[in-house]
């Protein structure tokens, strides 16, 4: 169940989510940097929570879908988009994103194709992300 805040949060998120925003340049990776490290962002799309990811020093990251499963992983710029990899992905190989800074947060779309998955960031967490560790089982 989604929290009362959350929710109101993503959708002043989504209602604050304009073609202004889209019609702004990418983010470079300097302004991503700058406007990611040291934070934690939940991100939503459509209307419903996505997941969070943690932003640290030397653009590394962790994520996870808010199942408790974090994955980490790192962040590089290829072709204008911000792409990343995680180390323990069973799909090796780059998630990219283009991602603008619009009124209410980021907006990233995948693989820079508004058709795709379009993510927002609802707000900047102010509790820790919830990761349970390895299963351990018999």
């Amino acid at each position: 169940m989604v929290a009362p805040v959350l929710a109101a949060a993503l959708l002043l998120g989504l209602a604050g989510l304009s073609g202004q925003a889209l019609a702004q340049s990418p983010m470079t990776a300097e302004d991503f940097d700058r406007y990611s490290r040291g934070k934690t962002f939940n991100y939503g799309s459509n209307g419903q929570p996505y997941g969070v990811e943690q932003y640290f020093d030397n653009r590394r990251v962790r994520w996870s879908f808010l199942d408790g499963d974090c994955a980490e992983g790192h962040w590089y710029e290829q072709s204008g988009m911000i792409c990343f990899e995680y180390d323990a992905d069973p799909d090796p190989g780059p998630q990219c994103w283009t991602f603008f800074e619009g009124a209410g947060g980021l907006v990233a779309q995948f693989q820079g194709d508004p058709n795709q998955t379009t993510l927002y960031e609802v707000q900047d967490a102010q509790d820790p992300m919830l990761c349970l560790g390895p299963e351990v089982g018999v």
